[in-house]
């Protein structure tokens, strides 16, 4: 079954996904980026081209021929191309198909809007089952982590 990893209280929720995604690459899984909302899709992007400073994470849209060779995907679409052990969902509403991932990853920012659209996706994994891990990222901010 799909674990699920909630990392709230973002102060910036595309430099979390960022450092994520850097996370998976340096673990050598394969990370699904779920970002339906064009402008999301295309900051995700931009960052991800100097993030963090000194290098950059691999990615591609997942419709670029490239895909089947890239570690980080982009996606909007909710038919994913090819196999990946991770998906970061960046949209508002729960990721269609996210059981097909051994991990969803959910960043969830300080925005009211965006805490509330998270916490009815919590509820929604919680009432069938999942488990859940809850990453506060103000109290790890606090402590230097």
């Amino acid at each position: 079954m799909t674990t699920i990893d909630f990392y709230f209280n973002a102060a910036d929720r595309l430099r979390v996904a960022c450092r994520l995604a850097a996370k998976a690459l340096a673990q050598k899984k394969r990370l699904l980026i779920y970002a339906p909302q064009a402008d999301v899709a295309q900051r995700i992007d931009r960052m991800l081209w100097t993030w963090p400073a000194m290098a950059f994470v691999p990615h591609c849209m997942a419709h670029e021929e490239l895909a089947a060779e890239t570690p980080v995907l982009i996606a909007a679409e909710a038919a994913a191309p090819g196999p990946a052990e991770l998906i970061l969902n960046l949209a508002p509403e729960c990721p269609p198909h996210f059981e097909r991932f051994d991990r969803l990853l959910e960043v969830v920012s300080q925005d009211e809007q965006e805490r509330a659209e998270g916490r009815s996706r919590y509820r929604f994994y919680k009432a069938r089952g999942y488990r859940i891990s809850d990453h506060d990222l103000a109290t790890e901010t606090a402590r230097g982590e």
